[in-house]
């Protein structure tokens, strides 16, 4: 099967499955009659609608290639970096390590992944953003809360830039006799992601009972995190075809994506929590920001991306 009539198969798939659970999510709204029941089936109904839009956009960066899929993964890094640089506290003279994230770290790691410049790529914001921001806010002369305001910069590039921009990086990978499938490899990682979100909510609603973090995300449990982890993992071993991979092998990699997926989940809630905020912004409507749906995507994608390089490329 080519490459392509892959695709196909995967876009009808997915489109002819969301269109069954867009049927289910109508019927039941209609059926919910408790305030709490309405305000599960909107939530579940939202993730559906996101999971139309997700589809629409990976069928538009298919359809125009590389680059634009390059481009969306870089927009969505600077909205991302923009809604945690919105809700740290920040003070005047932080306005040139900002706009160093912004305008020179931004860029320049997704220019690295476009050229295929891998040893400057895994190091630019890890080392050189690492020392830059600092050294640009001490000659600022500002010290009050000094190591507060670089450390939340420092994170949030990490977070939304370097991170994110991993999933894109797979696009680039040379793997032996896939090099024209790599954009089924960003597929498997956000499909595995995604879906391992939406099953664990629904195994939590039905079955949830023990709280993982009440305090940190009151609303993960043991049994949504169990049973939606292994659906997941089970959905990237069915989506073996996909990859590379063995069924064993995408099993092994999907049980990983699931693993950081939560914990990366569960870290940037603790983050919010710890400032006060409920979600990173309102831009996804009933998910709050686009950082809320990135979370996850932010412990995956690198782990992901250094696996399949390590084990899978000459």
């Amino acid at each position: 099967m080519t490459a392509q009539q892959k695709t196909m198969l995967l876009f009808g798939g997915v489109g002819a499955l969301l269109l069954v659970a867009s049927a289910i999510g109508w019927l039941l709204a209609r059926r919910a009659t408790s305030p709490e029941g309405r305000a599960t089936i909107d939530n579940l109904n939202a993730r559906i609608r996101a999971w139309w839009a997700m589809i629409a956009i990976f069928g538009a960066g298919f359809l125009l290639g590389p680059a634009a899929t390059l481009l969306l993964f870089a927009l969505t890094s600077f909205w991302t970096l923009r809604e945690f640089v919105s809700l740290t506290p920040t003070r005047a003279a932080d306005v040139w390590p900002i706009g160093a994230a912004f305008y020179i770290f931004l860029p320049l790691q997704y220019w690295l992944i476009w050229t295929e410049w891998y040893g400057l790529f895994a190091i630019l914001v890890p080392v050189y953003a690492f020392l830059i921001l600092p050294s640009l806010a001490a000659l600022a002369g500002d010290v009050r809360d000094f190591l507060l305001r670089v450390a939340r910069l420092q994170w949030g590039l990490m977070l939304t830039v370097y991170c994110i921009s991993h999933a894109p990086a797979l696009l680039v990978l040379d793997i032996p006799g896939f090099e024209n499938q790599r954009f089924l490899l960003l597929f498997f990682l956000i499909a595995v992601v995604q879906m391992s979100d939406v099953l664990q909510y629904v195994f939590g609603k039905l079955f949830g009972r023990r709280k993982v973090a009440p305090v940190v995300s009151p609303s993960k449990t043991w049994e949504g995190l169990i049973g939606g982890g292994l659906s997941a993992t089970a959905l990237g071993a069915g989506l073996w075809w996909l990859t590379p991979f063995t069924p064993l092998q995408a099993a092994g990699q999907a049980f990983v994506i699931v693993a950081m997926g939560f914990l990366g989940g569960l870290s940037l809630s603790a983050i919010k929590r710890s400032m006060g905020a409920k979600d990173w912004g309102a831009m996804v409507k009933g998910h709050g920001g686009v950082l809320d749906r990135m979370d996850s995507v932010c412990f995956a994608a690198p782990v992901f991306f250094h696996i399949t390089r390590f084990f899978f490329t000459p």
